[in-house]
């Protein structure tokens, strides 16, 4: 038996027959050999349900097949927290049947979460793939973003959740993260509530707000872009901003329930919601912005005041 912490890689998938069997093969083929892996089927109707059966009998020392009961479809938060309830890792990592993890993954991030023993999580980069088509549109091309803080350090709450709810910067993706098992059940896994874009998010938010994070510098993930992934959705639709004011509205609602008072996580998920709630309100303060220099960083102690005036009158959800 290995002395070293078993890793816990949960696939879900739902008609991906496409990509799952790369998806796989970037477990089976990580240097840290100490993992097992669960499939676990958000209710297929093509081959990906044959394929992932496929390498759980081939496997059966290391691979797992889960699906909810009927074969039925109950979303992406639903299917990930299946998953969770049967792992039995120390540590647990997250891989959509699009993406692939870089061979290193699991043995790199395991050495930080046992460098940091407070860390709760541990990510990197992720590429933004797009090579992966040989037709691939026009001025797509791949690409890292920015990881708003100083890379390979210790990151103290709740610096990366004003960093999520600002969405300006890359933030764990569930394909570059590696989590203690145990916070994953303190927060209580993934909204089942959220079946689609920001179910991710609204998790890492739950993560961020009172967990310390190393944020590496490694790249140990491709995120593959095509259209039938929620990345493909253009920011500025519709659709994107409907789903972005539901996950602000939820975090502000989890803040109430969780009597959380840090005035800047308020300030900034206020600032957020503005533009949504009040439009113009939000076109005039930007102006003023402007005009006096003024920046979110930068409150007065009137405004302090008010937040906190506000936040005792804030009505639990």
């Amino acid at each position: 038996m290995s002395d070293r912490p078993l890793v816990s890689a949960v696939i879900i998938f739902l008609d991906a027959a496409e990509f799952i069997d790369e998806a796989i093969q970037s477990v089976m083929s990580q240097t840290y050999e100490h993992w097992e892996l669960l499939l676990v089927d958000d209710g297929s109707t093509d081959r990906s349900t044959a394929i992932a059966l496929h390498y759980a009998h081939r496997y059966p020392d290391k691979v797992r097949y889960l699906e909810h009961p009927g074969h039925a479809n109950r979303g992406m938060s639903a299917t990930r927290n299946l998953g969770i309830v049967h792992a039995r890792g120390r540590f647990i990592g997250f891989l959509d049947a699009d993406d692939v993890w870089l061979p290193h993954k699991l043995q790199q991030q395991v050495q930080w979460l046992e460098v940091y023993p407070q860390a709760a999580m541990v990510y990197g980069r992720t590429l933004i793939w797009y090579s992966w088509m040989s037709d691939r549109p026009a001025g797509k091309t791949d690409r890292f973003y920015d990881l708003g803080v100083k890379a390979n350090t210790l990151v103290a709450p709740p610096r990366l959740l004003l960093l999520l709810l600002r969405n300006r910067v890359q933030t764990p993706t569930t394909c570059n993260a590696l989590l203690r098992r145990e916070l994953v059940a303190h927060v209580g896994g993934f909204e089942p509530e959220f079946t689609g874009m920001f179910e991710d998010q609204v998790f890492f938010a739950k993560v961020e707000l009172t967990s310390y994070v190393v944020v590496a510098d490694a790249c140990w993930a491709l995120y593959r872009q095509h259209p039938g992934n929620s990345s493909g959705m253009g920011w500025n639709t519709q659709a994107y901003h409907d789903a972005r004011v539901r996950f602000l509205t939820w975090v502000e609602c989890y803040l109430s329930v969780h009597r959380v008072h840090h005035l800047r996580v308020w300030w900034v998920l206020w600032s957020e919601l503005r533009p949504y709630r009040y439009p113009r309100l939000h076109r005039l303060a930007s102006r003023f912005s402007q005009v006096v220099g003024r920046s979110r960083a930068n409150m007065t102690t009137a405004v302090r005041h008010v937040l906190r005036r506000a936040l005792a009158r804030q009505p639990r959800c």
